[in-house]
């Protein structure tokens, strides 16, 4: 692996300036030209049975290698997307097992109940390279003019994905180098605890968003007692104390294994705040937040919650369903600024096998227009959710109930705003797997 100067070439892709530009080069580096796939809708939720129940596509959660996924939204959404946030692996050479039980003790993580999380391993850092740099080439082609991209790393390869986000998006495109920081127990022995994760925020030009008054915060205490002890206090001009201060580049949000209220299990879940001062201050009520390492589903859920449409994706199914399970409990993404009827549609790209329900019987139980669940069922089950009407294809979750995060039971009945020919009901436990029953009205 080596560093080389390269000159300005012409290229629909990348923008490149007129001086010599260092790039990263490694063996199997290959010029990233994208691939044909395609996306199959197999599903569309409507949270609280709210919604037209129409088919747009707003807002989408999509299953699938990534690569193949934003190949797949090009002939759409090339240059349309407004703010891409993305927290690939780190390159940390680790497995995290995803946290599956419910009212445990968190100081005891020798009794917690595990499932698989994702992998981040690799060979080599070339491997690495190999997925990293394709995908953040896709990322700018699917950014609008004005977009900007926050790229979320730590010290196992950030300096390696900035060279890349300068060849891809020009050297002058870096606004800034954010610093995440938390607190939090570490092994280390033989250097400072590392608690801190890097943040890269690049724009495609030079006209782009950033809500500067949207993310002010408080001047601290001893600043604001400072200028108003005395009219010659402080130093230089007084600011303005009450509108507040743009944030600096380093950042302090608790790490979630603090904030209870957020978990939902998976690994390296990212808090809301952090989420929702870089969805403020780079979009506007309307545009489209896209996420293609979603994890845990915080994108989404703070992007609907502040009245913003999302396009998410992650290549795990224990990731997918989190994040259906999230959504589905979630009253927070109807409680925004803005509230609006949140619909969402759940895709797969071709490549990923079809999910087959398995069929079970006497599950629930219909009478008029109320369903009940069957006893023996609850103790294990995530969430479920009904299709009053179901036409056998596409699946339309009207209603749902899922399990309180920290403590509480599943409700066990729900009422159906309508009743058609066919309900569908799905049940999802607390493994990720899934159980269908058809029944006859």
């Amino acid at each position: 692996m080596s560093l080389k100067h390269r000159k300005s070439k012409n290229s629909s892709l990348f923008t490149f300036y007129s001086f010599p530009m260092p790039t990263l080069t490694w063996p199997t580096k290959q010029f990233p030209e994208p691939i044909s796939a395609h996306l199959k809708t197999e599903a569309f939720l409507y949270p609280y049975g709210t919604g037209d129940f129409s088919d747009e596509l707003k807002n989408r959660l999509i299953w699938g290698d990534n690569l193949r996924v934003m190949a797949a939204l090009l002939p759409e959404m090339e240059g349309k997307i407004d703010l891409i946030y993305t927290d690939p692996p780190f390159f940390s050479n680790q497995r995290y097992p995803a946290r599956v039980g419910r009212g445990e003790d968190s100081r005891q993580p020798e009794k917690w109940e595990l499932a698989s999380g994702y992998q981040d391993k690799w060979k080599t850092l070339d491997d690495y390279l190999d997925m990293l740099y394709p995908r953040l080439a896709l990322m700018y082609r699917l950014l609008s003019p004005t977009g900007t991209l926050y790229l979320h790393l730590d010290w196992h390869a950030n300096s390696y994905a900035r060279v890349l986000l300068d060849e891809i998006f020009g050297y002058e495109q870096l606004n800034n180098e954010i610093i995440w920081t938390y607190h939090g127990p570490s092994p280390i022995r033989s250097a400072f605890n590392r608690k801190h994760d890097t943040i890269l925020f690049y724009t495609k030009g030079k006209d782009y968003t950033f809500n500067v008054n949207d993310v002010r915060i408080p001047y601290a205490d001893n600043t604001v007692n400072t200028f108003k002890s005395s009219k010659k206090a402080g130093f230089g001009k007084k600011p303005n104390l009450e509108q507040g201060k743009v944030p600096e580049d380093w950042w302090y949000f608790p790490v979630v294994a603090r904030l209870h209220s957020q978990r939902t299990g998976y690994p390296t879940q990212k808090p809301e705040g952090l989420l929702e001062r870089i969805i403020r201050a780079s979009s506007k009520p309307g545009d489209v937040v896209a996420d293609f390492f979603a994890g845990s589903g915080t994108t989404a859920t703070v992007a609907a919650r502040l009245g913003r449409r999302f396009i998410v994706s992650d290549t795990q199914w224990r990731a997918i369903h989190t994040m259906r399970s999230r959504f589905v409990q979630n009253a927070a993404l109807l409680k925004g600024e803005k509230p609006q009827p949140l619909r969402m549609a759940f895709q797969r790209e071709e490549k990923i096998p079809e999910q087959v329900p398995q069929s079970c019987e006497d599950a629930v139980e219909l009478k008029g227009d109320k369903l009940t669940l069957g006893a023996n069922l609850s103790p294990t089950l995530d969430y479920w959710e009904v299709d009053p009407d179901w036409q056998g294809d596409v699946f339309h979750s009207v209603v749902q109930s899922s399990r309180p995060r920290r403590s509480g039971e599943i409700a066990t009945e729900l009422e159906l705003p309508f009743v058609g020919k066919r309900v569908c009901v799905r049940l999802m436990n607390v493994r990720g797997e899934q159980m269908q029953e058809v029944l006859c009205s």
